[in-house]
């Protein structure tokens, strides 16, 4: 008889990395509660039966759009113990966005607040969704109702490495939203590598406690933070909202924090901290959107911390990162370091052809953590992938001789004017330099002499004014004329999603005729 294949089911790995005592505290709220290891075992196991006992066809989608709290963390937990998918969706959708996902993904079970049921519901039934509960963060709602009634006993669901443990949806900022399908040995094996990467340390070697600030409807939070906790059995502080105030006294008792730049920005706003308050803390990571040279120079002389920057997508989990120890390399800011093990990275032309270091051009990836393709859209992801199998991210950026890669913005962000190519962070990086400024975003809007041009958007410092026209003066001193914007707007705020990356698509629509 052949050996029995080991399940390559997701949770059967993360369960792995238990502490030896489940007595331990998991998880830590910023509400006073505490759940220990064992607490987190016993919930997923009911609620993994409770799925079980639905009868859902093999590969049914679970779809969940539920505030943040940790009896969510454990609903996306018993998702992957009984063998089905899980779908998060972002708190801040709509009915309209709402109709299309749950169309397009066709869930056998939604999960809303109590406050949306009545209308996620009626979509839900509509499309034919069988069962709607409700959660909410304050562990209430049908879901914990029905689960109450099973057992603390469940075996986990075998799976192999290629079975589908997710569909993240894509932002949609350029048509319908595509829905990443995600397996779960892609999510394993980008685990393991960033657990090897960033020094995760073992009880042995004193354990690592991980401040959880961020949106778990998404890959950075959902993905990244919590596998890399639960694989090392790691202790999380768990922050229902991000609070500056509540962070820096969790670092008091932490290790690692993992934020997106707006995290780090207010951070360095709250005035009277300095090292000693990060004193415990060895790693802090940023990611989802770009950080300004500004913000990872001030935290660095603020707290002693270079943070550290990494770079990934819905579609590949990470791709590249800074290096955590010093042997590998300096944390350089204003990069995302040098590919992860197991990645391939290209930088091509508009002719597929490989650039020399330092050139600008797309970016292609291939490695284990890439995704199986877009739910429904076979000729999409076709579209997406080379002749080779090298996934087009649709970034565009630089890498170095030393490997080290720089994102210079989106595909569809490039301002092609009078025949030109025009990098939107490149001119931003200017702008940002300029007296006075605090952020800019510059996004191309058509235009029937060049094609298109540029419009600069920008907020002042705070005790800043600032002169559009002026700052259009000086960087026609600085930039050739094709690349000075042709507009300069001056705002209170740039438009931003949950993760914190600027809305350009609404930027864009905003200042189209202006």
């Amino acid at each position: 008889m052949p050996p029995a294949t080991p399940n390559a089911n997701l949770f059967a790995a993360l369960r792995g990395g238990f502490p030896s005592d489940l007595r331990n505290v998991a998880v830590e709220t910023d509400s006073g509660l505490y759940y220990s290891w064992q607490d987190l075992l016993d919930a997923t196991a009911m609620l993994a039966n409770m799925l079980d006992s639905l009868d859902l066809p093999a590969g049914a989608r679970i779809a969940v759009q539920v505030e943040k709290s940790v009896e969510a963390l454990v609903l996306y937990l018993a998702t992957l113990r009984a063998g089905l998918v899980f779908l998060p969706l972002n708190t801040a959708y709509q009915s309209a966005e709402m109709a299309y996902f749950i169309a397009d993904a066709q869930p056998s079970v939604v999960v809303c607040t109590g406050r949306n049921f009545g209308w996620v519901s009626k979509l839900a039934f509509t499309a034919g969704t069988a069962y709607v509960f409700t959660l909410n963060e304050d562990r209430t709602g049908s879901l914990l109702e029905r689960a109450a009634r099973f057992g603390r006993e469940h075996a986990v669901a075998v799976r192999a490495p290629d079975d589908l443990a997710a569909i993240i949806y894509t932002s949609g900022t350029t048509g319908r939203s595509k829905g990443a399908m995600l397996s779960h040995g892609n999510l394993l094996s980008n685990a393991q590598v960033l657990q090897k990467a960033w020094g995760w340390r073992s009880e042995v070697q004193g354990g690592d406690v991980l401040v959880h600030a961020l949106p778990i409807f998404h890959v950075h939070g959902l993905f990244v933070a919590i596998h890399g906790a639960l694989l090392n059995g790691s202790k999380m502080i768990w922050l229902g909202k991000f609070d500056p105030k509540a962070a820096l006294q969790a670092f008091a008792h932490a290790t690692v924090f993992m934020g997106v730049p707006t995290l780090y920005v207010r951070l360095l706003g709250e005035g009277g901290w300095g090292a000693e308050a990060v004193r415990s803390m060895r790693l802090f990571v940023s990611g989802s959107a770009p950080m300004l040279i500004e913000t990872f120079l001030d935290w660095q002389a603020r707290s002693g911390h270079t943070i550290l920057e990494r770079y990934g997508m819905s579609e590949t989990i990470m791709l590249t990162s800074n290096p955590y120890f010093s042997l590998d390399g300096e944390r350089r800011g204003g990069t995302v370091g040098p590919a992860l093990p197991g990645v391939q990275l290209r930088v091509v032309g508009d002719d597929g052809l490989a650039l020399a270091p330092g050139e600008i051009g797309g970016i292609q990836v291939k490695g284990p953590g890439v995704f199986q393709g877009y739910w429904n859209m076979p000729e999409k992801t076709a579209e997406e992938f080379t002749a080779d199998g090298f996934f087009r991210t649709g970034d565009v950026g630089h890498m170095d001789a030393q490997g080290y890669v720089t994102i210079v913005g989106r595909s569809k962000d490039l301002i092609i004017s009078g025949g030109y190519n025009v990098y939107p962070a490149e001119v931003e990086g200017y702008i940002n330099a300029l007296p006075g400024v605090a952020e800019s975003a510059v996004v191309g809007v058509p235009d029937p002499d060049f094609g298109e041009v540029g419009v600069a958007v920008v907020i002042a410092r705070r005790g800043s004014q600032l002169d559009p026209q002026g700052i259009l003066a000086a960087l026609k001193a600085t930039l050739a004329n094709f690349k000075v914007p042709k507009r300069c707007h001056v705002v209170a705020e740039l438009p931003r999603n949950a993760m914190g990356k600027v809305q350009k698509n609404q930027l864009r629509a905003r200042y189209l005729t202006t």
